[in-house]
């Protein structure tokens, strides 16, 4: 079997690394997978998504000159799993999290992130005035 750019095998992932994940070919070539080729959405980490022994389809984008194989496995999706809206969890610094659809428009969540920014930002100031003895409190000379 050919490896040319463009074509679409089936691998298995064999080893994971910061950067990206290898994936061993039909011909026992070994091909990588990097970071952003791995899913259509931020991935922070390769483990979330991939694990050793893992069977995924890849298409080939490169092939340099000293025979080292880019691969994807975002590209070798069909368009409609391509676009297939997945839930995501989504973290807050105060350690809780809840999912959330990727559906929702950017303004949507910008209005939202500005809303809960807004009232975290009032319990601050409340925490932080009540420590100086309250709003207009004079320091007597």
């Amino acid at each position: 079997m050919t490896i040319e750019v463009g074509k679409v095998f089936e691998g298995i992932v064999t080893g994971i690394t910061k950067f990206g994940a290898f994936v061993e070919l039909p011909d026992k070539k070994v091909g990588l997978v990097h970071i952003s080729e791995v899913a259509n959405e931020y991935v922070k980490d390769v483990h979330d998504f991939l694990k050793v022994q893992d069977k995924v389809q890849v298409k080939v984008l490169a092939i340099d000159e000293k025979g080292k194989i880019g691969l994807s496995i975002k590209q070798a999706q069909s368009a409609p799993e391509r676009k297939a809206v997945r839930p995501h969890r989504e973290f807050h610094t105060n350690g809780e999290h809840r999912h959330v659809s990727t559906s929702s428009s950017f303004e949507d969540r910008l209005s939202k992130f500005l809303k809960e920014s807004d009232e975290r930002l009032m319990d601050l100031k409340r925490n932080t005035e009540s420590k100086r003895g309250g709003r207009g409190a004079r320091h007597a000379d």
